[in-house]
C-alpha cells in the first residue's frame, strides 16, 4: 500500500487552490519536497514531517524553504512546536503562489475531517502593527480576534513584522496558543528571510491554521520502547531524557540552555565588540569573560530565569524544556549574544531592550544582531558619524577596559534600537532592501574604504548574505550553499581546511536527516540515527530515504554561489582562530603552522587558499550520491 504526502498548493492572488499528492519514496518531506516545489511553483512553503503528531519527541518542528531574499539561493529554516498543529489540518505540506493583491491573512481550518477551509482576508497591516503590544504581537492578537473562535482546537499564527516591508531579512514568528491564551514562547523561522518572502512575494503578513483532523500517527510507545531498549539498552523517554540533557539543566555548569552552556564555557572564545575580541590577547578576552559575562549576564540569567525555574517548551510536549524565560522576554544563545556582547551589551536589561525590539520589528535577530554591531563599531572608531546614518549624536561605547557593564550596555542597547528603527523606517542612510554586502559597498565608497572591512558575513551570490552562526570557529565561514544554519561542522578543532570541506557536508546530510522528517536537532543524539531505522520499521525505505537525503543535499549544492569572504575581518577571523589554536590550545596538528606560516606571508592569498580547499572538500563529499 502507497503512503502520499500531500501538499495544499494555494495561489493567494485569486484563492484558487488544489491538493497534490507525491508518493512516499519519490519524496519523503518537507526539504526534498519543498526543493522540487521551490524549483517549479518559485513558492513559500511550509510543512511539517511524516512524524509530527507521533510518539516521537521533537518530532513537530515546522520547515519552511524556499528561495530565500535574503540569501539568493534555496533556503531551510525551522521553527519549534508548530507541526503539531500544523497535522490537524491533514496535509504535510502548505505551497504558497502568486500574491495577494493587498497585504493579508491567509485562513485555514480543517473541521471533523471535512476539506480545509480556505480564506484570505485584507489586513489594514500598517495600524495593526503599530497598535496594541506592537509589531508581531498586535498582528497575533489581531488575527486571533478575527478568527480564533472558529476553531474547536487551539490554532497556531504565523506572522511577520514590518521588517518585511524594507528588508529582505524579517523572519516569521508564532507563539503557542493554550486555552485560548497566547504565550510569551514566541518561536521563529529566523534565518533565511522567509518573513519578507511572505510579505514582498505573496502579499501575506499572518497564516493562521489548525483543526481537528486526526492522523494515524505512531503512537505505539510499547514498540517504540523496543527499538531504543534494542539500540541504547534504554526506552525512549530514558534515552531522551539523557539526549536533552544540556537544554534542559547542566549539573557540571548549574545553569541549562544553549544561553547558559555556552556562556559559562566559553570563556577566551567568546566574541564580542563586532569581533574585535579576536585581536585581545587571550588573559584580556578572559577577564572580559569573566567580569561582564560570568559575574553579570550569566549570573543574571541564572538568578533570574534557572534558579526561578522559568523554562517552558516550543509548544510540543518535551522534557527538554529548552525555552529559557524572564516573564515576556525568552532568552536563547544566538540571539542574546548577536545583540548582546557582539554588540557592546552585557547585561540582561539593555539585551531585552534590543532583542525586544528586533523580535517585534520581526528581523532575524542574528543578522540584525550583525549588522548593529558592524554599525556601532564603525562609529566608535569614526570610519562613521552618526548624522552619515541619519541617527542622533552619540557614540557607541565600545572600550572594555573603561565599560560601564550597566550603564554603557543600555546606552549601546538604545543606539541599537535608533539602528533598527531607522532600517524599518526607510531611512536612506540604511536602506537594507538590497542587502547589507550591498550597504556595506555603499557606505565604504561614499565614507571610508575600512568600513567594508569591518563586516563580518557570509557572502553568497551576487547580494546574499548571512551573519554567521556566533561560535569562533572557521566552519561558521564555510562556503556551504545553505549557511546561517548548522548545516556545517561548527567543532572547536583545528581541522585542514579541505577535511573541514569534507565534515561539513557530512553534516549538512545529517541535519537533513533531521529536518526533513520535521525534527528538533536538540534530539540528535538518538535521532540522526535511529530516524532512518524507523523508516525501515514503519515504510521498508531506509536506504531510500538515506539514498533521498543524498541526491537532496547533492542538488541544492548544485546551486552553491558561495563567495570569498569580501572584508578583512572575515579573514582575520580565520587567522586568528589558527593562532589562538597554537598559542592558547597547544594545538600541534602538523598543517596549522604550515597554515599560519601562509598567512602570514600573504594573508588574502593564504584565505582564498584555505576557503577554496574547504569548497573543494564539500564538492568532493556532495557530489557522490
Amino acid at each position: 500500500m502507497n503512503t502520499y504526502l500531500k501538499a495544499l498548493i494555494v495561489n493567494v492572488a485569486d484563492g484558487f487552490y488544489k491538493v497534490n499528492r507525491y508518493k512516499v519514496g519519490d519524496y519523503f518531506g518537507p526539504v526534498d519536497l519543498g526543493l522540487h516545489l521551490s524549483r517549479h511553483f518559485g513558492s513559500l512553503n511550509i510543512g511539517a514531517g511524516l512524524l509530527a503528531g507521533s510518539i516521537f519527541p521533537g518530532s513537530n518542528r515546522l520547515i519552511v524553504t524556499g528561495f530565500s531574499p535574503a540569501w539568493s539561493g534555496f533556503y531551510v529554516s525551522t521553527m519549534g512546536g508548530a507541526g503539531l498543529v500544523f497535522n490537524d489540518l491533514g496535509i504535510d505540506m502548505l505551497a504558497i503562489r502568486g500574491k495577494a493583491p493587498t497585504p493579508s491573512v491567509l485562513y485555514l481550518n480543517r473541521i471533523h475531517g471535512e476539506e480545509i477551509q480556505i480564506d484570505i482576508q485584507p489586513l489594514d497591516i500598517m495600524n495593526i502593527w503599530k497598535s496594541g503590544r506592537g509589531g508581531i504581537y498586535s498582528l497575533t492578537d489581531h488575527v486571533y480576534d478575527m478568527f480564533g473562535t472558529q476553531y474547536d482546537n487551539d490554532p497556531r499564527i504565523l506572522v511577520t513584522g514590518p521588517a518585511a516591508v524594507n528588508t529582505g531579512y524579517a523572519a516569521i514568528a508564532s507563539m503557542p496558543i493554550k486555552k485560548g491564551e497566547i504565550s510569551f514562547v514566541d518561536t521563529w523561522a529566523g534565518r533565511g528571510g522567509f518573513g519578507s518572502k511572505m510579505y514582498q512575494e505573496h502579499g501575506l503578513a499572518a497564516i493562521i491554521y489548525g483543526g481537528t483532523f486526526i492522523d494515524q500517527d505512531f503512537r505505539d510507545r510499547t514498540v517504540a520502547d523496543q527499538w531504543f531498549v534494542d539500540k541504547y539498552n534504554k526506552k525512549l523517554a530514558a534515552k531522551d531524557l539523557e539526549a536533552t540533557a544540556k537544554y534542559r539543566f547542566e549539573e557540571n555548569f548549574n545553569t541549562g540552555g544553549t544561553f547558559g552552556v555556552n556562556y559559562a564555557t566559553l570563556g577566551g572564545r567568546m566574541i564580542s565588540f563586532n569581533y574585535r575580541s579576536m585581536y585581545w590577547t587571550e588573559e584580556k578576552r578572559l577577564e572580559v569573560h569573566e567580569k561582564f559575562v560570568r559575574n553579570h549576564y550569566l549570573k543574571q540569567f541564572n538568578e533570574e530565569t534557572i534558579a526561578t525555574k522559568q523554562q517552558t517548551t516550543c509548544g510540543e510536549p518535551c522534557v527538554a524544556v529548552c525555552k529559557k524565560m524572564r516573564g515576556e522576554f525568552k532568552k536563547d544563545y544566538e540571539p542574546y549574544q548577536a545583540m548582546g556582547p557582539l554588540a557592546g551589551i552585557f547585561d540582561q536589561r539593555a539585551a531585552e531592550k534590543l532583542n525586544h525590539r528586533a523580535d517585534t520589528y520581526a528581523f532575524d535577530a542574528i543578522s540584525a544582531g550583525g549588522v548593529v554591531a558592524w554599525l556601532m563599531d564603525c562609529m566608535a572608531d569614526g570610519l562613521l558619524k552618526p548624522s552619515d546614518l541619519g541617527l542622533t549624536d552619540r557614540l557607541p561605547k565600545f572600550d572594555p577596559d573603561n565599560f560601564d557593564v550597566v550603564n554603557d550596555s543600555m546606552h549601546n542597547a538604545e543606539i541599537g534600537c535608533e539602528i533598527l528603527d531607522s532600517i524599518v523606517e526607510g531611512r536612506s542612510p540604511i536602506n537594507l532592501r538590497a542587502g547589507a554586502r550591498k550597504l556595506a559597498r555603499r557606505l565604504s565608497g561614499r565614507h571610508h574604504k575600512e568600513i567594508i572591512d569591518r563586516f563580518v558575513c557570509i557572502s553568497f551570490a551576487r547580494n546574499g548574505w548571512m551573519v554567521p552562526n556566533q561560535y569562533w570557529t572557521p566552519g561558521v565561514l564555510s562556503p556551504m550553499a545553505i549557511m546561517g544554519k548548522y548545516f556545517m561542522h561548527y567543532g572547536e578543532e583545528f581541522l585542514p581546511p579541505r577535511e573541514l570541506g569534507r565534515k561539513d557536508a557530512i553534516r549538512f546530510k545529517q541535519e537533513l536527516i533531521l529536518d526533513n522528517m520535521g525534527m528538533c536537532r536538540f534530539h540528535r543524539k538518538w535521532a540522526e540515527e535511529m530516524i532512518p531505522e524507523v523508516m525501515e520499521s514503519l515504510f521498508g525505505m531506509q536506504e531510500q530515504y538515506l539514498h533521498k537525503i543524498s541526491m537532496a543535499a547533492a542538488r541544492i549544492n548544485a546551486r552553491n554561489s558561495s563567495v570569498l569572504w569580501e572584508g578583512e575581518r572575515n579573514i582575520d577571523f580565520i587567522y586568528n582562530f589558527l593562532k589562538r589554536k597554537r598559542d592558547v590550545d597547544g594545538e600541534k596538528h602538523p598543517d596549522l603552522q604550515k597554515w599560519i606560516d601562509e598567512f602570514e606571508k600573504d594573508k588574502k592569498e593564504a584565505a582564498l587558499s584555505f576557503w577554496y580547499e574547504i569548497h573543494k572538500g564539500i564538492q568532493e563529499t556532495l557530489t557522490d550520491y
